[in-house]
């Protein structure tokens, strides 16, 4: 593989994983009663903490997206 094919593979990781992470977002905003409930019921976290947790979660894919995907794909394309 050489730079450019790598550069590309890390665009197109980028675009997917902002894709999957807005996704989640739109889900969680429009079916939140939903989600709260089938969440609660399967994994037996109370009602009140799942918000939190959800934040948390989307809060850690987005840095990690920046920090495995983004910044390596704009290092690359700023030595190209």
């Amino acid at each position: 593989m050489d730079i450019n094919q790598i550069t590309t593979f890390l665009g197109w990781c980028t675009a997917i994983n902002m894709g999957i992470l807005a996704f989640a977002a739109i889900f969680l905003f429009i079916f939140k009663g939903f989600a709260i409930n089938i969440h609660s019921k399967l994994t037996g976290v109370s009602v009140s903490k799942l918000p939190s947790l959800y934040f948390s979660y989307m809060a850690n894919y987005k840095i990690a997206i920046l920090i495995f995907n983004l910044v390596p794909y704009v290092a690359l394309t700023l030595m190209v």
